[in-house]
């Protein structure tokens, strides 16, 4: 199914596919100018740029991706999109999800590479073979080319991608700070609540300013930018399970139905419910 984005241009469309076994899906997209606000995804993504040139931020930097470059983002880098010629650009991108991940990574025997801390050496590459098995693991699953074609492909993406991981070694572990991880399971566990920066500081024995500081230099986002995307991932997990939007919005802690749809289509361009038509409406 192809629906026009939420955007301010009418050439703007989007794409998606669901393949409700693995829980990965696939995204096929065109936009001019702005694409999507700053977000993350608790899925590993890995796609290519098909038309035109793909600007992006992502792990602090900016990021230009041309026709046949492959794009690597790990779960929970901050990202945006926008395109800076007239023309746009066009991409397909796969969401892998982080258990899928790593069943797979840890049969290929390199570590679990799907958690939030789970890096990629590069977040563009020009690797010919990676390109050819992302589109092909694409095809497989957009055009449901059936559950053997969709294995076997997936199984080759994994291979050739195992070698572009970096998977979190314990003294990346080491060098984390305890007093941000703290702050952040605190959010996680109120993420539901209307927290205030003061408890915050209070939970994690530091001044609200100091906290602030030190947790963007963690995560490269403010606390209260973690937590809209928090609830924002929270929130895609649970419309894709086909949970009803406003049940959705009270349980992950925005104000009312209407809150949650204005930051949905910011990052990803579609509302609520387009979002959860798309990713219900398909069979295995």
């Amino acid at each position: 199914m192809t629906l026009p984005s939420d955007g301010q241009f009418s050439s703007d469309w989007i794409n998606i596919r669901r393949d409700q076994e693995t829980g990965i899906e696939t995204v096929h997209a065109h936009f001019q100018g702005h694409a999507y606000d700053p977000h993350d995804h608790d899925e590993m993504l890995v796609g290519v740029t098909h038309q035109g040139v793909q600007r992006f931020s992502c792990n602090r930097s900016t990021h230009t991706s041309t026709p046949g470059r492959s794009i690597l983002i790990e779960p929970g880098a901050v990202h945006d999109g926008f395109a800076p010629e007239p023309e746009g650009f066009t991409y397909g991108m796969l969401y892998l999800s982080q258990r899928w991940v790593s069943a797979m990574t840890d049969r290929l025997g390199v570590g679990d590479a799907s958690s939030l801390g789970a890096a990629f050496r590069n977040t563009l590459t020009d690797d010919v073979h990676l390109r050819s098995a992302i589109q092909c693991a694409f095809q497989a699953i957009h055009q449901n080319e059936g559950r053997l074609a969709r294995d076997e492909r997936l199984d080759t993406l994994m291979a050739v991608l195992s070698k572009h991981l970096r998977p979190v070694q314990s003294s990346d572990k080491a060098e984390a700070v305890p007093v941000m991880e703290r702050a952040k399971e605190f959010l996680h566990v109120l993420m539901a609540t209307d927290v205030s920066l003061d408890e915050l500081a209070n939970y994690t024995g530091i001044d609200r300013f100091r906290l602030t500081r030190q947790f963007k230099r963690t995560y490269g986002q403010t606390p209260h930018a973690y937590l809209i995307r928090l609830r924002l991932r929270t929130a895609r997990a649970l419309l894709a399970a086909g949970k009803p939007a406003a049940e959705v919005a009270a349980e992950v802690g925005f104000s009312d139905q209407s809150h949650m749809g204005v930051w949905f289509r910011r990052a990803y361009r579609l509302t609520p419910a387009t979002y959860q038509r798309l990713c219900t409406n398909l069979t295995d």
